[in-house]
């Protein structure tokens, strides 16, 4: 009987101490910019490289700003979107050759690890998904920082990293009557995102 009274006189003395401590802190809700977004490619067309974007893609990134380990992100790229400044070339990457995006409209990226290297360096490792072929990879995310414009908290971030096109199905080639091939197989991704915290 004492102990039930002891636990009833604890628990009325501590009730009121935790409704006053704070809440625990809630992980935030960015989304991206798409005017001051990009996300671009490169990749080697006979001697020199060949640059493209893609202009229809989305992201939704969960920032824990206290504990980085806890954030996430999902980025989606509608793979018709495809610019590489020639219609036609554009209609061959979307054909079955290259995307083959009537199929496979979509090319996604959703992370499982957040890992900081440094207070702006972070290695992000997820799933990717393009072609209709998963791989886990690892990306190097550069922090760009925090700042408010005067209407809406934003937040920056920057990914270079290097993708074999093969490893996800798309083997297109054209061999050259002088040797060699018309392309090259790695493919230089550079993803620049602003973002706003979604009020």
């Amino acid at each position: 009987m004492r102990y039930v009274r002891n636990l009833l006189f604890a628990v009325a003395v501590a009730a009121p101490l935790l409704a006053q401590a704070p809440p625990p802190p809630a992980r935030e809700t960015w989304v991206v910019d798409k005017v001051h977004s990009r996300a671009e490619f490169k990749i080697r067309h006979l001697m020199s490289p060949m640059s493209g974007r893609f202009r229809d893609f989305d992201a939704t990134v969960m920032i824990d700003r206290a504990t980085p380990a806890n954030s996430s992100v999902e980025f989606t790229i509608q793979a018709a979107s495809i610019d590489t400044g020639e219609a036609s070339r554009d209609e061959h990457l979307r054909s079955p050759d290259f995307f083959e995006a009537s199929k496979y409209p979509t090319i996604s990226f959703k992370s499982e690890k957040v890992v900081a290297k440094s207070p702006t360096k972070f290695d992000v490792t997820g799933n990717l998904t393009m072609h209709g072929v998963t791989k886990r990879v690892t990306l190097p995310v550069e922090f760009r920082g925090f700042m408010n414009d005067g209407r809406n908290d934003r937040a920056g971030f920057g990914i270079e990293t290097t993708l074999d096109r093969k490893d996800y199905g798309i083997t297109w080639n054209r061999i050259l009557d002088e040797g060699g091939v018309l392309l090259g197989d790695e493919v230089k991704v550079d993803i620049e995102l602003q973002l706003t915290k979604k009020k």
